[in-house]
């Protein structure tokens, strides 16, 4: 089996920013090499570009079926098999649920269950062969909860929840742990853009608008994306902990 150290090969989905940018970096103090997947190919070079370590941007959509492969084969190519895997990649819609369209619908599973789903299928067969790897997917604290007006975003974050833990299971023998890190408000683009959603719906002001998400925090605060990358870091440096949903919400699920 092997030994698990410093300088794994590490793949971020979604790290141009935000979360995903905040894990890389932690990765990447670790002394560990990342590939970084995204979309946007100059976002991704500036996050390559504050990185202390060896770092590689893949280009893609992680919603294109070919995407997992493609990537991977990329990573493959260049260094070798991939054996960390974090799915950071993700969105939410909000509206209420007789006003959500299929389009909105299919977008969410699409995105934040479904290329979560290849990515991990894709990554397997190298971690059970070489007897060790780390899956960790960012879901949300509304995979453990239902909440009003994001019923799409929610039941893709339930399904990505479930698919951790079937992996989990079926994995649990080989070396291999999958696990979620499910946060909560956390101050980045993705949260800002539910802000100013609320300040349009509200007639507040952003700062307002802001304030309300903080207070729905037991911490009166937004999570910092660092510490939702430290959640992540744990998932990675322990071989006994597998099948998880760790909140990092501020105490918003104690569970």
């Amino acid at each position: 089996m092997t030994v698990p150290g410093p300088g794994r090969i590490c793949l971020v989905a979604g790290a141009s920013r935000g979360i995903g940018a905040a894990v890389a970096a932690a990765l990447a103090a670790e002394g560990h090499r990342v590939a970084l997947l995204g979309r946007d190919a100059a976002a991704l070079e500036k996050v390559a570009a504050t990185l202390p370590g060896p770092s590689l941007s893949v280009v893609a959509d992680v919603t294109d079926p070919g995407a997992a492969q493609a990537a991977f084969g990329r990573i493959e190519r260049d260094w070798g098999p991939v054996e960390v895997l974090v799915c950071s990649a993700g969105a939410g819609v909000a509206a209420p649920l007789v006003d959500t369209s299929d389009e909105d619908w299919a977008r969410m599973l699409d995105l934040n269950l479904t290329a979560p789903f290849r990515l991990i299928r894709r990554a397997l067969p190298s971690m059970t062969e070489r007897g060790w790897g780390r899956i960790v997917v960012i879901a949300s604290v509304v995979a453990k909860r239902g909440e009003a007006q994001v019923a799409a975003y929610t039941a893709s974050k339930h399904g990505v929840l479930g698919l951790v833990r079937a992996a989990a299971a079926e994995l649990a023998r080989t070396g291999v742990t999958v696990n979620a890190v499910c946060p909560g408000y956390v101050d980045t683009p993705m949260t800002d853009a539910t802000i100013e959603s609320i300040a349009a719906r509200g007639g507040r002001s952003s700062d307002e608008a802001r304030a309300t998400l903080a207070r729905r925090q037991p911490i009166g605060r937004l999570v910092d994306p660092a510490e939702v990358a430290e959640a992540v870091r744990f998932c990675v440096a322990n071989a006994a902990v597998t099948g998880q949903g760790i909140n990092v919400d501020g105490g918003s699920v104690q569970s």
